[in-house]
């Protein structure tokens, strides 16, 4: 498929709250690095504001980012602010709190409620907004969210935060966070790769409830430790983009858009070549036949 002149709006449009987005965004991480955080080669500053640059000019208008997206000399947060503000007026910013890193990049504990005002302030501060568009609370194997997501709905009470979400959860704990605010999005890992119960069923109930689902690490799963059964799931996927013209991430990224409305897609990377390919998946649609043979390789292997 030719990737040059599809934009982000070739995907569709979905609403965050009352914010309307285009389906297939941008994930800030791989802006700091070859890999995420410390490891790997940090970013070369003008390729990763280039990214950015050139993903609002082919309609990206949802970015997804967070404080601790941090390498040993680039901040993501830092590296939006300085290449996009002033910010358009339809460019949604969705960031995360929950997690916390000194700076030398070691991981802290997870945050308090109490500590969350500071990160959701940090995060303002690196970005340079009086509000937040939309901030995830991420669990961090609490076995509840309420007073961390309580904490959240206070600030949003307070006029920091526009939206909450919640991300790393069970459905369960998104019943709970309902309890005390409205939650506009839904943020946990889910990919063709990974068939993870509480996942799919988050999906299922977010479409049912009107809830964003904002999948992350989407495209993460070629292989790792999963061995042979990756591999085979690789080789089908490529026959996949074989037959439709495409490479084997755009049809990751199309299944992805595929499972529902509702769905957004958030593909990240630190190269403006891959970045065009990426938008490009917003517009591949995928005839039945195919899409049921990735459903089928996306459901969980019978005993």
């Amino acid at each position: 498929m030719t990737s040059e002149t599809i934009t982000a709006a070739a995907s569709g449009t979905v609403r965050l709250g009352d914010l309307p987005v285009h389906r297939l965004g941008f994930g800030a991480m791989r802006l700091t690095g070859s890999a995420a955080f410390h490891l790997g080669t940090p970013s070369d500053r003008e390729r990763s504001t280039a990214v950015l640059r050139r993903a609002v000019e082919l309609g990206v208008n949802h970015i997804d980012t967070a404080a601790f997206y941090f390498s040993s000399l680039r901040s993501a947060n830092e590296l939006i602010n300085t290449t996009l503000a002033p910010y358009a007026d339809d460019l949604v910013i969705a960031t995360k709190v929950g997690p916390f890193r000194e700076w030398s990049g070691e991981w802290g504990t997870s945050a308090r409620p109490e500590d969350l005002r500071a990160h959701v302030e940090e995060n303002l501060r690196q970005l340079g907004r009086d509000h937040l568009d939309l901030v995830y609370l991420r669990r961090m194997r609490q076995d509840s969210v309420a007073e961390h997501f309580g904490a959240l709905a206070e600030l949003r009470q307070a006029g920091l935060i526009r939206h909450l979400g919640i991300s790393e959860v069970q459905p369960r704990h998104l019943a709970e966070a309902l309890e005390i605010a409205p939650v506009v999005a839904v943020q946990n890992r889910f990919g063709l790769d990974e068939h993870i119960p509480a996942s799919d069923e988050l999906l299922r109930i977010c479409g049912e409830s009107g809830i964003a689902f904002v999948p992350y690490y989407s495209l993460a799963g070629q292989g790792g430790e999963r061995g042979p059964q990756a591999a085979r799931l690789d080789a089908e996927v490529a026959a996949v983009a074989r037959r439709l013209d495409a490479t084997p991430m755009q049809v990751r990224t199309a299944w992805t858009l595929h499972q529902g409305p509702h769905v957004l897609a958030i593909p990240g990377t630190g190269d403006p070549g891959h970045l065009t390919e990426n938008v490009a998946a917003g517009a591949l649609r995928l005839p039945p036949e195919e899409l049921d043979l990735l459903n089928r390789l996306h459901a969980p292997a019978a005993d």
